[in-house]
């Protein structure tokens, strides 16, 4: 059976490599997880962008193709080869966006995150203090009250010296009566970003890249959208506070947390102010699921 299909394969499609079939090893099954882990991720990344109507396209020429190659079109094969190259390039220049921005992602990832989480001996560095905050959540639910609108994007280890040019530069401690000041209506800083570098603010008026995610809902207006645009591009935490309900929002690592309340912001600005690990250290995670496990295991019995 293997044999004849191979055959087949070989007969109808020769301009194709098809490797000789064999035992599996188990350095083939290695291969196996990390392509298909590699393709499950490139598809999750392609369907929030506009390379995913690509995709869709690519699945229908490969169709024709195989069709071609079944029926023996050498003209098309033919023509299809000498694209390919053309083709290549012109992917590259009409989605060096989102390739770029893919590649951002992959360099942030931290891989070995959990060999620093071993260290559970030394304190955590923060970027900023729990003082900065208090005044940022304080101030941004003060502006939520009165529906004032507000967008402050706070720099995390990916410095953002492009968006603090397109703004106004300050030097100023942070507070909660300055942020007020600073986003009340018809003032000539209001408009725009506000970037939050440690715990001073360094710009105001500043411009966000908005984002071109097509899952984002259709409500979402221009402050959310440039909030989860500076979070695609960058590690950084901006905390949205809407003009029309008063609701307060928070984008991070291209997700956005809507309607959240103060203590899920304080915890997600801590979490942010952390310069590594992810939060709970890795030996402290195991020895809580232990414990948890052990809970689970009594009352069972």
């Amino acid at each position: 059976m293997a044999g004849s299909i191979y055959a087949f394969l070989n007969k109808y499609l020769y301009w194709v490599n098809i490797p000789k079939l064999k035992f599996i090893s188990a350095v083939d099954i290695i291969e196996i997880i990390i392509i298909a882990f590699v393709l499950y991720h490139i598809l999750v990344w392609m369907k929030s962008t506009r390379a995913w109507a690509l995709l869709k396209g690519l699945i229908v020429v490969l169709i024709f193709l195989m069709i071609a190659a079944f029926f023996q079109m050498n003209t098309i094969l033919w023509l299809a080869g000498r694209l390919v190259n053309i083709a290549a390039i012109a992917f590259v220049i009409l989605f060096q966006p989102e390739l770029r921005t893919a590649l951002e992602r992959l360099g942030r990832k931290r891989f070995f995150s959990f060999i620093y989480d071993l260290d559970t001996g030394k304190e955590i560095p923060m970027r900023f203090s729990e003082k900065t905050i208090s005044e940022l959540v304080k101030g941004c639910y003060e502006m939520g009250k009165v529906k004032t609108g507000a967008l402050i994007v706070i720099e995390r280890q990916v410095q953002l010296n492009e968006v603090v040019r397109t703004g106004i530069p300050l030097d100023s401690l942070i507070s909660s009566q300055l942020l007020i000041n600073i986003f009340e209506h018809n003032t000539p800083l209001h408009d725009g970003a506000v970037v939050v570098r440690g715990d001073r603010i360094v710009a105001a008026t500043c411009y966000l890249p908005l984002s071109d995610n097509l899952e984002l809902s259709k409500d979402l207006g221009t402050r959310h959208r440039a909030a989860v645009g500076i979070s695609e591009v960058s590690d950084s935490a901006t905390i949205i506070v809407s003009e029309e309900t008063g609701n307060i929002s928070l984008a991070m690592e291209g997700t956005l947390y809507r309607n959240i309340d103060a203590d899920f912001l304080r915890s997600k600005l801590t979490f942010a102010a952390k310069k590594r690990g992810h939060g709970e250290p890795f030996l402290e995670k195991i020895k809580r699921r232990v414990k948890n496990a052990t809970k689970i295991d009594k009352a069972g019995h």
